[in-house]
């Protein structure tokens, strides 16, 4: 399919999506972004992927290099570890004894 007949279908999938939202069909419209959405090369992502990673803007007023770049933040839902114990030795010497 050529760029200029992508371009028409995604116009008329948004016509049909916008026809569909004033009619109430809120199934049909949903069905319709996921299509255009998955025609764009935006597919949703399954929520609760454990590969997926949010990113977020670093703190306003950060600057030098890279600070162009996002952060990486944790998912939703995830709990940082419990420290071990201090107290505890799980390491052997390196003689064995």
């Amino acid at each position: 399919m050529s760029s200029r007949s992508n371009h028409e279908r995604l116009l008329a999938l948004g016509k049909e999506m916008q026809a569909a939202a004033e009619d109430m069909d809120f199934e049909k419209a949903t069905a319709l972004r996921n299509e255009i959405a998955r025609l764009k090369g935006e597919a949703p992502v399954a929520p609760g992927d454990a590969d997926t990673v949010t990113v977020s803007q670093p703190p306003p007023g950060a600057m030098g290099l890279g600070t162009q770049v996002p952060v990486r933040q944790p998912p939703k839902g995830w709990v940082k570890p419990k420290k071990p114990d201090l107290m505890t030795k799980n390491v052997k010497p390196r003689g064995g004894r």
